[in-house]
């Protein structure tokens, strides 16, 4: 007996289905039954569930003779189904990676209630992934399972059912059955959570639900819209043959008028025609269920305007309703108006503001700072500002960042609001401004100011006007823009020669390029072994483990995360020695992570430091990010794993072949990943060889006084650069943690 059955029913979703199949089949915990039902599809979903299910003994293929709808489908995948828990996904949506596990483990943790509620995200055909906005209903404190009677407010989420999993022999129990027609989902939901005798919630986003921009029924403009009423007559049928759950009768009722309301009021559904009739039927259901004064259940929170809505359906006032929605509609608007119309005026005295500030005298003491569109602190700014805070104490400095990251700062620095009056004044009137990105567009840089641009990486993709050819590979598409940012510039920083001659062509302008090295690489060679282990210590990394940073850039041919590897995989093949940080790339910060929980799988994504990481961590797999060059600096290995190199390249575009010139050894597939580190080869001689020569190209100057030699040049105006660059043979590193050693590989692995 499985643990899981997953019935889906299949109807004109071909486009979907093998997406949607591979979900479950590729899930990390196997223990499952996949019931795929054709509801006598005209398309090509019956081959589709037969292939399947010819080469997987998990699947069971389901024909109908006629297609009959969802519910009935559904029942037909149910009378099949045999394991502990019933879980229900639509051809057209995904089970989240790791979901299932996550799924067994909250029911091991619950006590097998008889019904889990998890979270879904809606999936968008735009590629943008948004989480269900109540998800904090399925907050996991208090008791681990519970009656409905308990949390109340898991009747104000989407009444769907397909973000649960059932245990079967409750079903049976219960008889719960799908009816035919749209809406079916009402009536089996709201009995199901009714009458369960425990209930659990899983505050995880288990289901990725597929709004599609045409095709589904519920943007369908039909009178089949009607069989609505139908499905709540089931609801309430039910409740009347179960006394002691007549206590629900007033918060069914509310969201039934909810549903009813919603229906009528979305354009895309319900025909002119049949808006009257729906509007009438809708109000005899209203009156005929409602249960005058009983307060015995909990109300939902309702707006007053929800509520006079509610009450004219309720009587039938169509022409006052549709006044009211009328009179809603226009009161939006004016309200959004008026919000305008008042960013409007704020943004003009603002403008005011900063022409004002610029008539004033600079402050040559003061020096403003941001990183990373108004991050925290971090990379070469922080380091800049922290030696200049040693080496200048006369000035001040102040940091731009969002609220949210003013944590980060030290306490010597002030932290300025983006687009704040303070802001505007800091702009117009500081001596120095220093940025890795680019600095607001209306900024006017004034004689006298000086602007330090210090990037964020040696360029390896191409940059600036290098993507006047590729737009759709371009963070802008406004070269001209960009160059009269670059006009601003009085220095630019760059940490090797090829540095240097990538950003002259690509941004060509008239400032002082400074070949000084990165100021953020300075801790690789200041942090002590203590430094590192308790790094270590702290990210949670077991004494004696090989810790592997993976930290893969983005990808500019796609807009969804690219998930390069099975982790748990990977760390079942890599042996109990490795431990793996995964530092994914800010674009997907916001991004649910596709992994399940692991002892030896720390997600460092939200650290605010990179150097730290790297301090903390014996090797680097990467793929095309800039922090390759960084991490060389440490002299430790690197290992590539280029497994989309044709397409990154004809997408973005770089400026050398990473193939042919390597930090280290080069992984085509995780298969050879796994190979290179289990073998020794990552740490191997003909890894080392490699690493020198890269190193020896890229990280001439980084050698730890790259922060000083900036801040003696451009903030205390010496002209000969100090201190001078240290030789490679006399640099020392940071050493990494005592680990264990392999031996010397026998065979090569893939090299250039």
């Amino acid at each position: 007996m499985p643990r899981f059955s997953v019935i889906v029913p299949a109807y004109k979703v071909q486009a979907y289905l093998q997406e949607c199949l591979d979900s479950v089949l590729t899930q990390s915990y196997p223990d499952l039954e996949l019931i795929a039902v054709d509801d006598a599809s005209p398309d090509a979903c019956g081959a589709l569930i037969d292939e399947y299910a010819a080469r997987d003994p998990r699947v069971t293929a389901v024909h109908l003779a006629h297609n009959l709808g969802l519910g009935p489908a559904r029942n037909a995948g149910l009378a099949r189904a045999t394991g502990d828990y019933v879980i229900f996904l639509d051809g057209d949506d995904t089970l989240a990676p790791g979901a299932l596990q996550a799924v067994t483990d909250r029911l091991k943790a619950t006590g097998s209630p008889d019904v889990l509620v998890y979270d879904y995200a809606r999936a968008y055909w735009s590629g943008e992934l948004v989480r269900n906005r109540l998800s904090h209903r399925l907050s996991e404190e208090g008791p681990a399972s519970f009656r409905l009677a308990d949390r109340p407010a898991l009747l104000a989420m989407l009444m769907v059912v397909w973000n649960k999993a059932y245990r079967r022999e409750y079903v049976e129990r219960e008889g719960l059955a799908f009816p035919p027609g749209l809406y079916e989902d009402a009536p089996w939901t709201y009995p199901a959570l009714l009458a369960a005798e425990s209930v659990a919630v899983l505050d995880r986003v288990c289901v990725h639900y597929r709004q599609r921009r045409t095709g589904s029924i519920l943007t369908t403009r039909t009178p089949r819209h009607l069989e609505i009423f139908d499905q709540y007559d089931r609801v309430f049928g039910y409740l009347a043959g179960r006394p002691e759950l007549e206590r629900w009768r007033s918060t069914l009722h509310r969201r039934m008028a909810e549903h009813f309301c919603a229906v009528h009021s979305d354009p895309r559904r319900l025909p002119r025609s049949v808006r009257a009739e729906f509007f009438r039927r809708a109000s005899a259901l209203l009156r005929r269920y409602r249960a005058p004064g009983d307060r015995s259940s909990p109300p939902l929170s309702l707006s007053r305007t929800d509520r006079i809505r509610h009450a004219l359906m309720l009587l039938g006032a169509r022409r006052s309703y549709r006044l009211l929605s009328v009179l809603r509609s226009a009161g939006l608007a004016l309200g959004r108006a008026a919000s305008t119309l008042g960013r409007g005026l704020g943004e003009s005295a603002l403008r005011l503001h900063y022409r004002i500030q610029r008539l004033l005298p600079l402050r040559p003491e003061l020096a403003v700072f941001s990183a990373y569109w108004y991050g925290g602190y971090a990379c070469n700014p922080a380091a800049i500002e922290a030696k200049l805070r040693e080496l200048a104490p006369r000035m001040r400095t102040a940091w731009i960042c969002d609220p949210v990251h003013a944590a980060t700062l030290p306490r010597e620095t002030v932290a300025l609001r983006p687009g704040s009056a303070a802001y505007w004044s800091a702009l117009a009137r500081a001596g120095y401004l220093v940025s890795n990105v680019a600095f607001d567009r209306a900024l006017v840089k004034r004689p006298g100011q000086v602007l330090l641009q210090t990037q964020h990486g040696t360029p390896l993709k191409r940059v600036g006007l290098d993507l006047q050819d590729r737009p759709a590979a371009a963070p802008t598409t406004d070269f001209a823009g960009l160059l009269r940012g670059a006009d601003q510039w009085d220095y630019l920083l760059s940490s090797n020669r090829h540095s240097t001659l990538v950003w002259e062509k690509a941004v060509p302008s008239s400032y002082t390029t400074l070949e000084y090295g990165y100021p953020r690489n300075d801790l690789f060679h200041r942090a002590s072994r203590t430094e590192v282990l308790e790094l270590r210590e702290r990210l949670g990394i077991p004494a004696g483990s090989t810790a592997i940073l993976y930290a893969p850039t983005h990808r500019d041919y796609r807009r969804s995360r690219p998930d390069h590897l099975d982790f748990e995989r990977l760390l079942r093949e890599l042996g109990p020695r490795f431990t793996v940080l995964v530092r994914t790339h800010l674009t997907y910060a916001d991004a649910d992570h596709p992994w399940e929980p692991h002892p030896r799988l720390v997600d460092v994504s939200s650290h605010p430091s990179v150097e730290e990481l790297c301090l903390a961590s014996d090797a680097l797999v990467t793929d095309y990010s800039s922090l390759m060059f960084d991490y060389a600096v440490l002299d430790r290995p690197i290992v590539i794993h280029a497994d989309d190199w044709e397409a990154y390249e004809a997408a973005r575009g770089t400026y050398f072949d990473l193939r042919s010139a390597p930090p280290g050894a080069i992984a085509r597939t995780q298969d050879e990943l796994v190979d290179i580190f289990t073998t020794g080869h990552w740490q191997g001689s003909r890894s080392a060889q490699l690493r020198s020569a890269f190193r020896a190209r890229f990280c001439s100057y980084d050698d730890g006084h790259a922060a000083e030699r900036v801040v003696r040049r451009v903030f205390l105006g010496q002209p000969t650069p100090s201190p001078a660059v240290t030789p490679f043979p006399d640099r020392r590193p940071a050493p990494p943690a005592p680990a264990p050693t392999a031996p010397e590989p026998a065979l090569s692995p893939v090299w250039p």
